[in-house]
């Protein structure tokens, strides 16, 4: 588990990439309290996501870039989940969270922006949900 921030009113943010129509579908067949599981979560046994804005354009591009699909960028807080969190990889920009993520640690969540070719060009805020 990582160091507790909340204490010095630090956080560890990161991003978790999740297609849209995914994101609503589940947002309106759940209730709010409910917590968000994610595919890989079911599929890898963790949450894959990505730490900064800088890494996070890249990954979108590595993985998603011939994916059609909208996608949303969820901005959660780390320091704020109530199951596991780490990097698997050290020194990587890529922590893997172990369970469910609560309502409570998700604080944004953004519409990916996209170039003609379907490169990452930037997020644009839909919601805040703390």
């Amino acid at each position: 588990m990582a160091f507790d921030r909340s204490a010095t009113g630090l956080m560890h943010s990161t991003f978790h990439l999740v297609p849209r129509d995914t994101w609503l579908a589940r947002e309106a067949g759940v209730l709010p309290a409910e917590p968000y599981v994610a595919a890989s979560l079911v599929t890898e046994g963790f949450v894959h996501c990505t730490d900064g804005l800088d890494e996070l354009g890249p990954t979108f591009d590595r993985h998603y870039s011939s994916d059609p699909a909208a996608f949303f960028a969820l901005t959660i807080d780390l320091d704020a989940l109530d199951v596991p969190w780490r990097f698997d990889a050290p020194g990587s920009p890529y922590p893997h969270i172990y369970g469910p993520i609560i309502r409570s640690a998700i604080l944004y969540c953004s519409r990916v922006d996209r170039t003609p070719d379907g490169r990452f060009a930037g997020l644009e805020p839909v919601s805040e949900h703390s």
